[in-house]
């Protein structure tokens, strides 16, 4: 059993982590006619990435979305959209690209379109609400629930960085080692192109009588 002083700081501690917990914004930008916008952003392994988009009505016109992956894999695509969400799950750490695609028509003179876009990772992808309900969970439960996945998403991303900054070592650390050696060939090159020099130009000067 928890005494009174243990649940007011975990209470006081649930409310910091609501307080300071990641919120994403919704992305506003405009889209010409007939042109196309792309964003891009980054994805872990094994990481669920949700989006919601709504785009401004225009007579005639139709917008369409595509997201890839730096292989050009198609993890979603939709035409002719209007309002609606998205999600795929990524395999391995890769850089997403979404894509919104405007289409008017050649007898439309297009207008451009007002695109909202919010998009989500990870734990941000959690209804904790719906969680709490399933599992019938108090509200202080649920906050401490979602700082035990957040404090593990941290843990992640540490590990992660440091997995990132050891692979950037041992490039560094190979690439100084190829530019050593190719430092110690080149000197060695020429050094002996120089020594070569000095050799046939005194053979020279012997056959000419100079020296």
């Amino acid at each position: 059993m928890c005494s009174a002083s243990d649940r007011m700081l975990l209470a006081i501690l649930a409310v910091l982590v609501v307080s300071t917990f990641p919120r994403t914004n919704a992305i506003m930008f405009r889209l010409a006619p007939n042109t196309q916008k792309c964003l891009r952003d980054e994805m872990q392994g094994n990481q669920i990435v949700a989006g919601e988009y709504e785009i401004t009505n225009a007579p005639g016109q139709k917008i369409d979305y595509v997201v890839r992956d730096t292989k050009g894999h198609i993890l979603a695509q939709k035409e002719d959209i209007s309002k609606g969400k998205f999600s795929f799950t990524s395999e391995v750490y890769d850089t997403f690209e979404i894509c919104f695609i405007s289409h008017v028509p050649p007898t439309h003179r297009g207008i451009e379109q007002e695109v909202a876009l919010d998009v989500k990772k990870g734990i941000e992808t959690k209804s904790y609400e719906g969680i709490g309900e399933a599992a019938k969970l108090k509200p202080l439960e649920v906050d401490l629930k979602r700082l035990e996945d957040l404090s593990d998403a941290i843990v992640q991303d540490f590990a992660l960085m440091r997995k990132r900054e050891e692979e950037m070592r041992d490039t560094n650390e190979s690439t100084n080692s190829r530019v050593l050696f190719f430092s110690i060939f080149s000197m060695s090159c020429l050094l002996g192109l120089a020594t070569w020099q000095v050799l046939y130009l005194r053979r020279y000067f012997i056959a000419k009588k100079l020296i």
